[in-house]
């Protein structure tokens, strides 16, 4: 049995084509920097998210039984008309998100700000403010990109 040719049909061609150009860009996309970079972060963030939580559970807890007896208040709730309000349950989180976000900030926030202070130290300034917009200029700018208005250069000195 012999099979018939398929007749040429460019609409179909069309659509292949056009298949093949949204996998492109679907590829495109998903390889593209700011994805990836997103996808590190979160995984990053996820493996900080558990040591932090561990260091809570292992430091700051066993810290916080001493001075005020049991940290975890999940058992402390109040009734009314018979309806159980687990308020403790919100108290534990509350203090350990506080805790946590001390942690963060005093031990990866502020450290690399002092860091980044000190890096840009003995750099000169590129930019000013522009005094009409207040949107950033650079220092030679004659007029302002963003609201046009004509400025002096930083480097010259204003009229008397």
């Amino acid at each position: 049995m012999r099979i018939p040719p398929v007749p040429h049909r460019p609409d179909l061609v069309e659509l292949r084509r056009s298949g093949v150009e949204t996998l492109g860009g679907f590829r495109s996309f998903l390889v593209r920097g700011n994805l990836v970079d997103l996808a590190v972060a979160f995984v990053v963030g996820a493996a900080f998210a558990g040591l932090v939580k561990d260091f809570v559970t292992a430091f700051i807890a066993p810290l916080l039984a001493l001075l005020g007896g049991e940290p975890d208040f999940s058992r402390l709730s109040f009734t009314v008309s018979g309806t159980r309000f687990p308020y403790g349950v919100f108290l534990t989180s509350a203090t350990s998100f506080v805790i946590t976000a001390a942690i963060v900030y005093f031990l990866l926030v502020l450290p690399t700000a002092k860091l980044l202070a000190r890096l840009h130290r003995g750099q000169t300034a590129t930019e000013r403010d522009c005094p009409h917009c207040l949107s950033p200029i650079p220092l030679e700018a004659r007029r302002c990109r963003h609201c046009t208005a004509e400025v002096l250069p930083a480097t010259e000195a204003p009229p008397r």
